[in-house]
């Protein structure tokens, strides 16, 4: 079964929810069946690369929130990451453009890397006194190597600003489609969606929804199955003429 979870860096939410569908999936009797994929959302994505905010201000800007409501909310969301074993940083965080990172989450996938880079990616953004968008590329090599990837390969990937931009926007294109307005969402083998980040009881339920009615392989021909010819590990089966 596939689970493919649209999500961005710079969602808080996104950072909680993750941690909720992995604790269920832990629990999953079938977790060892279960592909997880992570797929491109950018919140911001008309944001300029070099634009970077507190993110106290780009609350208070873009969703005309008091900066009192602003706080507020980061420290519901402290509480939030801390009950889910969480560091979560409540204030001084920047806020900036994700797509080169939503482009080397792409690069970490073909290296079967996607997800050490994206905890790595939130852990920087949402625990570490660092700041992911202030500090140029060498920031984001700097954590690309730590979650396996090679230096050399993932500057050439942001150096070229072409490199898996079509894939971060395919994704993108796909969530629309899917009616994903927002994240997380995670989609359970293109048959069922949970949005937000829900409780982990959530996900328990809807994993196991989702895996009881895998429809199994209904063979075309299966009435009379020895009038076909197949291969497998022990060869190849020859009809037997009358």
């Amino acid at each position: 079964m596939r689970v493919e979870i649209w999500s961005d860096i710079a969602c808080p939410w996104c950072y909680v929810g993750k941690a909720r569908f992995e604790k269920a999936l832990a629990a999953f009797p079938h977790r060892d069946d279960v592909e997880v994929v992570h797929r491109s959302f950018e919140l911001d994505p008309g944001r300029a690369k070099g634009d970077v905010q507190p993110v106290i201000t780009m609350l208070t800007r873009k969703y005309g929130m008091s900066e009192a409501q602003a706080r507020a909310g980061e420290d519901n969301l402290g509480a939030q990451a801390a009950a889910e074993g969480l560091d979560y940083r409540t204030r001084d965080r920047d806020h900036g453009n994700t797509f080169d990172m939503h482009r080397l989450l792409h690069l970490a996938k073909e290296h079967g890397r996607q997800d050490e880079l994206i905890q790595i990616l939130y852990r920087a953004n949402f625990a570490e006194e660092r700041s992911v968008f202030t500090e140029g590329d060498e920031r984001l090599v700097e954590l690309a190597v730590e979650a396996g990837l090679d230096a050399a390969t993932v500057r050439k990937v942001l150096a070229d600003p072409d490199a898996y931009a079509d894939d971060v926007r395919a994704d993108e294109r796909e969530a629309a489609a899917l009616g994903a307005s927002g994240v997380p969402f995670f989609v359970l083998d293109r048959a069922y969606g949970v949005s937000g980040a829900q409780p982990a009881e959530v996900f328990t339920r809807a994993l196991s929804q989702a895996w009881g009615e895998r429809s199994p392989l209904r063979l075309v021909g299966e009435e009379d199955p020895g009038d076909g010819t197949v291969c497998g590990p022990d060869g190849c089966t020859v009809p037997q003429r009358g």
